[in-house]
C-alpha cells in the first residue's frame, strides 16, 4: 500500500486465533493485517504496507455523510452491493470509505452467534468484545494512528464501510 487512509475493525465470526490462522490457509483466504485474541493478545498477520482483504464491497460514503448527488441517490435507490462498490472505488479518497487499497485492518476474534443455521446470517448477534480485547484495540489503534497520521475519524467498524452484519465489532471500543 502506498498510502493508509483509515482503518477497519472487524470481527472473525471464529472461535479462536487458531482457527483466524487456518482460514488464512485458504486458496481464496480474507485476511487483515492485526488479530487481536479474547486474551487481547494481538498478533500482526501481515505487513502494514501490504493489501489485505478484508473490506469487501464498499457502501457509499456520501449516504452517511448525506452528501450524495442526484445521480448518485437515484442509483443507489436499487439495492445493487456490486454497483455501488464499482462507483465507490472511482471516487478518490476521503470521497469513498477506506477500502482494501488503503486500509488496515484489525480483527478481533468472536463469533455470530447462533451457530444454528435456521437463522439466516444477518440476523446473527457477535459475541461481545473482551475488556482484553478492547484494552489492546486502544493500544493498537493510538499506536496506529500516531504512527502512520489516520485521523480517528477514519476509524470504523466493517459493517460502516461494507456490507456486513450490522452486530460486527459493534461491542468495540477504542
Amino acid at each position: 500500500m502506498k498510502y493508509v487512509h483509515g482503518i477497519i475493525v472487524h470481527q472473525t465470526d471464529g472461535a479462536s486465533a487458531q482457527s483466524a490462522f487456518d482460514s488464512y490457509k485458504n486458496n481464496s483466504p480474507n485476511g487483515a493485517h492485526f488479530l487481536i485474541d479474547k486474551d487481547g493478545t494481538v498478533y500482526q498477520t501481515a505487513s502494514i504496507f501490504k493489501k489485505t482483504r478484508h473490506v469487501g464491497k464498499l457502501k457509499a460514503r456520501c449516504l452517511l455523510q448525506k452528501k450524495c448527488t442526484a445521480t448518485e441517490l437515484a442509483e443507489y435507490r436499487h439495492f445493487n452491493p456490486s454497483g455501488m462498490h464499482k462507483r465507490e472505488m472511482a471516487k478518490s479518497f476521503p470521497n469513498r470509505f477506506p477500502s482494501n487499497e488503503d486500509s488496515i485492518g484489525i480483527e478481533l476474534i468472536g463469533e455470530a452467534l447462533p451457530h444454528d443455521n435456521s437463522v439466516p446470517e444477518d440476523k446473527k448477534v457477535y459475541e461481545t468484545v473482551t475488556a482484553s480485547q478492547n484494552n489492546s484495540l486502544k493500544w493498537l489503534i493510538s499506536e496506529l494512528t500516531l504512527a502512520l497520521k489516520v485521523p480517528m475519524t477514519e476509524i470504523f467498524r466493517h459493517p460502516q464501510a461494507s456490507w456486513k452484519n450490522t452486530t460486527e465489532a459493534s461491542t468495540a471500543q477504542w
